[in-house]
């Protein structure tokens, strides 16, 4: 049913590749979505994906200021006492990330900026990038002009990039940063989930409603995708899941598994997507006279 809408949706959705080091030295990938209106350079995500670019300039800023007073302590009797009097100053525990990079992957030859706004009430973002010569997404999103065709039980998909398979990046110990190398696996798969819509989610103080409830999970990675239809024209952008109590409770049940009885609890929830309505994305966009299409 989505096969050619998908194709056509990945030709302007792009993955954002994240790397982060820990304190204590844990290397973790992490991955976000974002899909471009235009062929300006310009791209939709959710603000939550859009703080991670302020963040890793402070994070890795920060460590820096830490590297140059480590660097000056002596290595005498006091040294151990006077490093942890420095992981006090900065706040740092083995779990506290001190290093995160980003990359923008196959969106252009060459990024100089990133001009960022973000929504003031809703977990939206553009993002405006400058500084390239050459452009290596093939085309931009088509959003519906008229939103009353969204209706309970209509089929809609979403993709993006929640299973961050990349492994091209490492910790240099001489230099004490993580660095993306030209080695390992540089990709990793987009992954599309269907559903139907279930509800609209409406926000105070006018209860006008911003949001599109899906019937399947939006995962972790796929924040910042389009909602699209099977004529891949897009109707939202996942942005979070809600966790719904269903009832069905159990304690001690008894089954039998492997051969063997056993009990159980289980408290079972179901995970809805949500997503950012078209009409709030098109709003915002022409707020800050940012071109888009629409179609029928």
């Amino acid at each position: 049913m989505f096969q050619q809408a998908i194709e056509k949706v990945l030709q302007f959705t792009r993955p954002l590749h994240s790397i982060s080091r820990t304190y204590g030295g844990l290397l973790l990938p992490g991955s976000a979505t974002f899909f471009f209106v235009n062929n300006k350079g310009v791209a939709i995500t959710c603000k939550h994906v859009m703080n991670l670019i302020p963040s890793a300039e402070q994070i890795n800023l920060t460590y820096e200021k830490y590297k140059s007073e480590r660097n000056k302590i002596a290595n005498d009797a006091k040294y151990k006492r006077n490093i942890q009097g420095l992981q006090l100053k900065y706040k740092y525990l083995p779990e506290t990330v001190v290093q995160l990079k980003n990359n923008f992957l196959n969106c252009f030859d060459t990024i100089s900026e990133i001009t960022c706004h973000a929504h003031p009430t809703l977990d939206l973002a553009i993002l405006e990038f400058k500084g390239f010569n050459k452009i290596y997404y093939t085309s931009h999103a088509s959003f519906i002009k008229d939103s009353s065709i969204i209706k309970q039980g209509k089929s809609l998909c979403r993709i993006g990039f929640p299973f961050p398979e990349f492994n091209n990046f490492r910790h240099n110990a001489q230099t004490d940063d993580i660095e993306w190398t030209n080695t390992g696996n540089p990709n990793s798969p987009s992954f599309p989930i269907d559903g139907i819509v279930t509800r609209f989610v409406a926000s105070p103080p006018h209860n006008e409603i911003t949001g599109i409830e899906m019937s399947t999970a939006g995962l972790r990675g796929q924040s910042g995708g389009p909602l699209f239809d099977s004529n891949g024209n897009i109707y939202g952008m996942q942005f979070a899941t809600n966790h719904l109590h269903l009832g069905f409770d159990m304690k001690d049940f008894e089954i039998i598994s492997n051969g063997k009885k056993s009990r159980i609890s289980n408290n079972p929830f179901l995970h809805v997507g949500i997503c950012v309505h078209v009409d709030k994305i098109k709003e915002f966009l022409k707020e800050k006279n940012i071109s888009f299409y629409e179609t029928d």
